[in-house]
């Protein structure tokens, strides 16, 4: 069958649509934030090709998996086996890399097994081991002609008179030794000064190489390996010349000796390879001595662990200060250092706090528990033994071309391409002979990265530290390495925080994974991807319940005729986000950042001019996060709330006294259980709960406001504890929710449920969406306010009480939007956005600019790193970093209004810019 067809699908706002997809093409399923996109492709075709596979296992294997629920949905032909490549991070798991995920690691721990040059780890000296043969020839070869002394190492750089070694010699044959130098005959050997180092060869022959036979150059050689431990000293008679042999890997100087070099030698997931201070994950959890103490209480109140009023604890701390002659009324940093140093690290009658919370982490099994005192009291330190290497020093001592597995991992995933591609002119022939295939399959998964953008990211980097859109691009490298075919393909979003630079990149990968004879279902809103599709579904007409219909099926440029997309209209510029008539100069004072030298930035000064709307551009890996997340924004935060965020490199900030304020709103989860929700993460609950206690049926059965929580005893459902979903352990997997069977997911008790307001309960209003519930509350202020302005950033679809858990980064991150937006805005705030796009259409991110714009309206200054060209036209100032990704990134490559950016011949931003303002200046004309 050559399509795929959808007959009534309902899942979640999906209206029963029927649609057909033609199959190993690129498709892109297009529509507003929240129209049903991600229900059709993800939740509707991806589930029930992953289910049908599953079916055809085994019952021995399926039980090992459990079943997976029946998408809603009348029929679907033509299915294939379906692998989603979503924005969900790669791995939680701190030991996982980019280097171990896309398994390009494995290969070079097999490729520094084969052809790595061991070297001694304390004094760096080359370790070679020779068969007996290899050293016979090699010998013939350096020292032919030559008379030579075959001698074996018996004491370096060691103390001692040795009369009991020379006897020992003298008793089995042996007549001479050389000491420090100088020939004797063993029963002459003068005697040694015990407290002076000395080098002791013994003396196993002394013969011409020319006129030797090789029997017996064989012979003694054989003979000075065994004395010598594997080693073997051959220098000719006048001293000019020397060499040291060994048939095994050690260092005669140090006494090290090299393990087995396997595979296994260069794993930090195995004890055998780890370092085994951090045993492999390159970092400590370290009690931090500043989060024991608050600043500005006295020692014995400032105390965060234990129980202050009453207690051993307190106790103790009072003896020590007396004892110590400190002041107990003053804070613990004002004491002396001698207090200070009792305190944490212990007297002879009290262990010290520092040990005192290691023990209690060590002690607590619960979980939650572990995490508070780890999220209190502990920080990741970098492993003092290995420095972050992972590794046990042996393995580190390993190179090729110079470079230890770490240090190769460490570099530009562009840089490594090129270390590979260079590795044949500096090994031997028969090196490369036994590694060909693997070089080419490590060049090959390393060119897949660097094709869908990622060369600026390195093998070494902790997955938990990308982003949804990077790790996204990994996974989909590794799909095309594995060259599977006739498989549905199902990605959401694969241009998140890629530079349009790099779009072609990725188009390119997606049509190569369509050519291998692959279905590409791509959930997107971009338009470069839009445009290069081979078919558009086009899902609507609006968001939530006003969405889940297909508005339009077919190619491009039918789409960009049709009058009932609103994706089309933008695609054939019969709308667009227009450019503002003038750009705003600011209040003439700004914030100057001097020095950034964070990561790859190149100690740069960067000034930001407040009042204004400004957009931090660059190439993925130029350094955005670095100079604002990183650098400006915790600099900022610790000078104006006493905070102690960790702070990027940098000499000197200026300007901060111009603002009273600083707000970061970035893409993590507004809560990490299902508890959480818009409703509550806004505060609009407080006042919908408000309203249900004033209720005439609330009064007369005496429920105040608290009755209508679910996170209190008393309204809600006590069977689930108002989740309205029961938490399932999965032993070796990640935990499962499922429905609650007694409040069938309303959180609250059959009692709290007979109260309504207007004939609707609370559970009804929790499930509503935000235009609904708007519509709901237009009369109430305290709670239609709100609403608008989650209405306004785009986010009238989602459910009040939608769980945290199931919302996107760029819905967390507008829901933390509309909660700082609800609230008064002083006129000297800035606001700090990462990539607010994400998940928006044209249409909603022309109501995204238009809301930050408000803010900016109002005095407000608004910093948005940001790769959406119609965000970065509608800029007033905009900071271009670059010129490219990792190393060759981190410099300011322009600054100034979008026009003047546009001009900027160094600046890829510009470029495309160009494009965009001469397109935009075409269809106003």
């Amino acid at each position: 069958m050559e399509k795929i067809v959808v007959k009534g699908a309902r899942v979640h706002n999906l209206k029963g649509i029927d649609v057909e997809i033609p199959k190993n093409k690129l498709v892109v399923i297009t529509g507003l934030s929240g129209s049903g996109k991600s229900s059709l492709a993800m939740d509707t075709i991806f589930i029930e090709g992953q289910r049908r596979y599953l079916e055809s296992l085994s019952t021995y294997a399926r039980q090992f998996i459990g079943e997976l629920k029946k998408p809603d949905v009348e029929s679907i032909e033509g299915l294939s086996p379906s692998i989603a490549i979503d924005q969900k991070s790669v791995s939680h798991n701190p030991r996982s890399t980019v280097g171990t995920v896309t398994e390009i690691y494995d290969y070079l721990r097999v490729l520094y097994a084969q052809i790595g040059v061991p070297h001694c780890p304390h004094c760096g000296r080359e370790l070679q081991k020779m068969s007996v043969d290899e050293i016979v020839n090699n010998m013939q070869k350096h020292f032919e002609g030559k008379r030579v002394l075959i001698l074996s190492p018996i004491a370096r750089e060691k103390k001692g008179t040795f009369k009991e070694e020379f006897n020992e010699f003298i008793n089995r044959g042996y007549t001479r030794v050389e000491v420090d130098g100088k020939v004797y005959r063993l029963e002459e050997v003068p005697e040694l000064n015990k407290n002076i180092r000395h080098n002791i060869n013994l003396v196993i022959d002394r013969i011409y190489l020319s006129e030797t036979d090789p029997h017996r150059l064989f012979q003694s050689i054989e003979l000075a390996l065994k004395e010598g431990n594997g080693f073997v000293l051959v220098k000719t008679e006048d001293g000019s010349h020397e060499h040291l042999y060994s048939e095994k890997l050690s260092c005669l100087s140090c006494g090290f000796s090299m393990p087995e070099i396997t595979p296994k030698l260069f794993s930090f997931n195995s004890p055998y390879g780890a370092c085994p201070d951090c045993h492999g994950l390159g970092f400590k959890l370290e009690v931090d001595e500043d989060s024991l103490f608050e600043e500005d209480k006295s020692v014995i109140e400032g105390l965060r662990i234990g129980h202050k009023a009453d207690g051993w604890l307190p106790r103790r701390l009072e003896r020590i200060v007396r004892e110590y002659h400190g002041d107990l009324n003053k804070p613990f940093y004002a004491q002396p250092d001698e207090v200070k140093e009792a305190i944490l690290y212990g007297t002879e009658y009290f262990e010290g706090i520092v040990t005192l919370v290691k023990e209690r982490y060590e002690e607590y099994t619960s979980e939650e528990t572990r995490e508070w005192l780890v999220e209190n009291f502990f920080v990741e330190r970098t492993c003092q033994s290995c420095k972050g290497k992972r590794l046990r020093p042996e393995a580190l001592s390993i190179t090729i071309n110079g470079l230890s597995i770490i240090d190769f991992t460490e570099l530009p995933i562009s840089k490594e391409l090129a270390v590979i591609r260079k590795l044949p002119e500096v090994i031997t022939p028969k090196q490369y002979e036994a590694i060909k295939e693997l070089l080419n399959e490590i060049e090959k998964r390393l060119d897949f990265l660097e094709q869908v953008g990622l060369g600026y990211i390195s093998l070494s980097r902790n997955v938990r530290t990308l982003s949804g859109g990077e790790a996204q691009r990994i996974r989909l490298a590794t799909q095309i390495g594995s060259k599977l075919t006739g498989v549905i393909y199902v990605l959401d979003e694969p241009t998140i925080g890629l530079h349009q630079r790099d779009n072609d990149r990725l188009i390119n990968m997606l049509k190569q994974l369509r050519d291998l004879g692959n279905t590409v279902l791509v959930v997107e809103h971009d338009e470069d991807v839009i445009k290069n599709a081979d078919y558009v579904i086009d899902i609507g007409p609006r968001a939530g319940v006003n969405g889940g219909e297909v508005v339009f099926a077919g190619t491009v440029e039918e789409i960009m005729k049709s009058d009932k997309s609103l994706t089309g209209k933008y695609l054939s510029g019969k709308m667009r986000i227009e450019i503002p008539h003038q750009r705003r100069k600011g209040n003439g004072k700004s914030i100057k950042l001097i020095g950034a030298r964070h990561n790859n930035l190149k100690n740069i000064t960067v000034e930001f001019p407040l009042g204004t709307f400004i957009v931090v551009t660059g190439v993925s890996g130029s350094g955005k996060s670095s100079l604002i997340l990183d650098t400006l924004y915790p600099a900022i935060a610790n000078k104006l709330y006493k905070t102690k965020y960790e702070t990027g490199e940098y000499s000197k900030i200026e300007g901060i006294e111009e603002i009273d304020k600083i707000i970061a709103i970035d893409q993590s989860p507004i809560g990490r259980t299902p508890r959480s929700n818009p409703a509550t993460y806004t505060k609009v609950f407080d006042a919908i709960r408000d309203l249900f206690a004033m209720t005439p049926e609330a009064k007369a059965r005496g429920y105040d406001k608290g009755r209508f929580s679910f996170n209190v005893k008393g309204g809600r459902c006590e069977a689930c504890g108002g989740q309205g979903v029961v938490k399932i352990e999965m032993m070796f997997l990640p935990e499962v929710y499922v429905e609650c069977d007694v409040c069938k997911g309303s959180r609250y008790n059959s009692e709290t449920l007979e109260v309504t307001y207007k004939g609707k309960n609370i559970a009804d209003v929790l499930n509503m969406t935000v235009d609904e519930a708007l519509e709901f509350f237009a009369n109430i202020p305290a709670i239609r306010d709100t609403l608008q302005v989650l209405s306004d950033v785009g986010l009238g679809y989602i459910k009040l009480g939608q769980p945290a858990t199931t919302l996107s980064g760029g819905e967390a991150q507008r829901v933390k939007l509309a909660s700082e937006l609800r609230k008064k805005a002083t006129g000297r705030t800035l606001y700090i956005l990462d990539e607010p796009t994400v998940g928006l259409h044209f249409d909603d991110v022309k109501k995204l600019i238009e809301v930050l714009n408000r803010l900016v309206d109002k005095g407000n200054t608004v910093i948005v790193i940001e790769h959406n060209l119609d965000v970065i036209k509608s800029a007033d100032y905009i900071i271009d970093l670059g010129p490219e990704g990792g190393e060759e990134g981190g410099y300011i490559v322009a600054t100034g209004t979008p026009e003047e950016i546009a001009q900027c011949g160094d600046s890829w931003t510009g470029k495309y810019l160009k494009e965009v303002l001469k397109i935009s200046e075409r269809t106003t004309a």
